[in-house]
């Protein structure tokens, strides 16, 4: 399985990825999966809210690069989440990657861990961080996108908090979590979702006006010469031919 529900607590159902051998990357599988489980969970009228967390070290290490998604079925998921009715919450106490900040960057909100650790690793592989750039350039400062964007840095959980990539992150992720659940369940369901439109306005506004250029350019770039070079150096742990 690519994905579990966990049972519903009290209104709120936990989504986890979990294919921790390959650090859940997004493969056609996963993508797959975590549509259906969205869409039979969207139209419930008993959950108020979704969790999203993981197994293992890596919440998303990003495009699973042996089998790459197709970016039209990645931008789908993406935008069916913010689109999604219920507010979803991420859960993050391992590492984020390149994609994978894309599937962070729609959740509504997000705690992150003593074990979280993030990076826009695109630009080390010869690609862009296209797609997800739709809700990260909504979210993030604008100083933090351009330096992360551009370098693929590494950062920690109190960063991405400072840069608003999450809502909080601290030494136990599950007191983080506790107060924004409890908040959930005390608000009307209808409210919730009329809440969400507001918030999730223009991040729609850009999957509107620019899903299918960004997508042709992902396309292009995963196709290019430096990203064959460059996912091929990934995947047999050597560095890329351009590193000075």
């Amino acid at each position: 399985m690519a994905l579990v529900c966990s049972s519903e607590k009290r209104g709120i159902v936990t989504i986890t990825l979990d294919t921790p051998a390959n650090r859940n990357a997004l493969s056609a599988g996963l993508l797959r999966g975590f549509t259906e489980a969205l869409d039979d969970l969207g139209k419930d009228p008993g959950v108020r809210a979704i969790v999203l967390t993981h197994t293992g070290s890596t919440f998303c290490s990003g495009a699973d690069l042996r089998e790459p998604p197709d970016p039209a079925v990645f931008v789908g998921l993406l935008r069916q989440i913010v689109e999604l009715p219920k507010p979803v919450v991420a859960r993050v106490d391992g590492h984020v990657r390149a994609g994978g900040l894309g599937l962070l960057g729609v959740c509504d909100m997000a705690v992150a861990g003593p074990g979280a650790s993030f990076a826009l690793t695109e630009v080390r592989i010869g690609v862009a961080p296209a797609v997800i750039s739709m809700p990260l350039l909504a979210r993030l400062d604008a100083s933090a996108a351009s330096r992360y964007f551009l370098t693929g840095e590494r950062f920690g959980g109190a960063e991405a908090a400072r840069v608003g990539l999450v809502t909080a992150a601290g030494d136990d992720v599950d007191a983080e979590l506790a107060p924004l659940l409890e908040g959930l369940r005390k608000a009307a369901p209808g409210a919730l979702a009329e809440t969400k439109k507001l918030l999730t306005a223009r991040v729609l506004d850009a999957f509107d006006h620019h899903t299918d250029s960004l997508i042709a350019l992902s396309a292009r770039l995963f196709a290019s010469q430096e990203a064959r070079e460059g996912m091929g150096a990934f995947l047999e742990r050597r560095e890329c031919p351009w590193v000075l």
